[in-house]
């Protein structure tokens, strides 16, 4: 039968509660950020609603979801990768310095990327010898935060212009890092939904005893899940350091917390299995809509990291809801 929900038979039916958290779960989120965007229009008038404001939230919206990217890959896959920060830190900090010692740009760049594939690739290690996840990558932030503070000598490394063109510069009135998002979306959501390797990354998150028993090397995709995030974190780490042009060596753990809401916005189960990449970097845009209205409207910044913490619980608490009510029947 290939009808919507409303022409099956009474019987099958979901429930209206529960169709309507369905809707909610795969709707809401655009619903919610079309509510923002009013709301702050009014509370934050007259400089909220204007094009120079929208660039500036949707280019903060594209740094944040590069890591929210790579976290959301990471969770698909099955694994929650909370060294993000470490290796963002890191990455920019191995670029900054060896471009200071006159190392070209793009070989500067490959060495950040590829530190971050190094660190995830070592983190998956570890983790497949049965060890705990969340343990491993919080042990990871501490030691990748202490080596950074190690190279950079504990001060920050500025002076990066050579990197302004992937940070502050704009291209048709849009900033470098809005390219940067759109096309690493594109490139991993291809990868997930077209590569047999990305199908069998889901595949390993959904049900990893299912994924063993037809003869997916789980534990090599485990890996594989913690090196895209680690790229991810290393490129988010360059494009922030690019875009102020000093590279920090101290980890900013709100990088991770607002990737985790992201994902979490996203209706992205942290079991793993599943998710949409796109929605994902809407949930970045939410996320930079209410910093931004909150910011305009002369409300105290703190409110905003209370936000994300509600907005963090809020998803997870949806999600969770719908889970459950939609095995109901009648």
């Amino acid at each position: 039968m290939t009808g919507s929900v409303d022409q099956l038979p009474p019987s099958t039916r979901l429930p209206a509660k529960v169709r309507g958290l369905i809707f909610v779960r795969d709707q809401g989120l655009l619903v919610l950020w079309i509510a923002i965007v009013i709301a702050f229009s009014y509370l934050a008038a007259p400089h909220f609603f204007t094009l120079p404001t929208g660039i500036a939230m949707l280019n903060s919206a594209s740094i944040a979801s590069i890591y929210a990217a790579g976290l959301g890959v990471g969770v698909m896959t099955g694994v929650l990768d909370l060294s993000v920060p470490g290796t963002a830190a890191l990455a920019g900090v191995v670029t900054a310095l060896l471009l200071k010692a006159g190392t070209p740009v793009a070989v500067a760049i490959l060495a950040g990327l590829v530190t971050g594939v190094l660190v995830g690739v070592a983190n998956g290690l570890v983790v497949i010898r049965g060890f705990d996840p969340l343990i491993v990558t919080i042990a990871m932030l501490s030691v990748l935060n202490g080596v950074s503070l190690l190279l950079a000598g504990g001060y920050n490394v500025s002076g990066l212009d050579a990197l302004t063109f992937m940070g502050t510069r704009t291209y048709l009135g849009i900033p470098a890092p809005v390219y940067l998002a759109v096309a690493l979306f594109i490139v991993l959501t291809v990868f997930l939904k077209t590569s047999r390797a990305g199908m069998r990354l889901l595949a390993v998150g959904g049900n990893a005893e299912a994924a063993r028993r037809v003869g997916i090397a789980v534990s090599r995709y485990r890996v594989v899940g913690f090196s895209v995030s680690g790229l991810c974190a290393a490129l988010g780490g360059i494009v922030t350091s690019a875009y102020v042009t000093t590279a920090a060596p101290s980890a900013s753990l709100g990088i991770v917390f607002d990737a985790m809401t992201a994902v979490a916005l996203a209706g992205i189960p942290f079991i793993g299995g599943r998710g949409s990449l796109p929605r994902v970097a809407l949930g970045a845009i939410v996320i930079a809509t209410i910093s931004t209205g909150l910011l305009l409207a002369g409300v105290q910044t703190y409110w905003s990291s209370i936000a994300t913490g509600v907005l963090l619980i809020g998803g997870l608490t949806l999600y969770k809801s719908t889970t459950a009510m939609s095995t109901c029947r009648g």
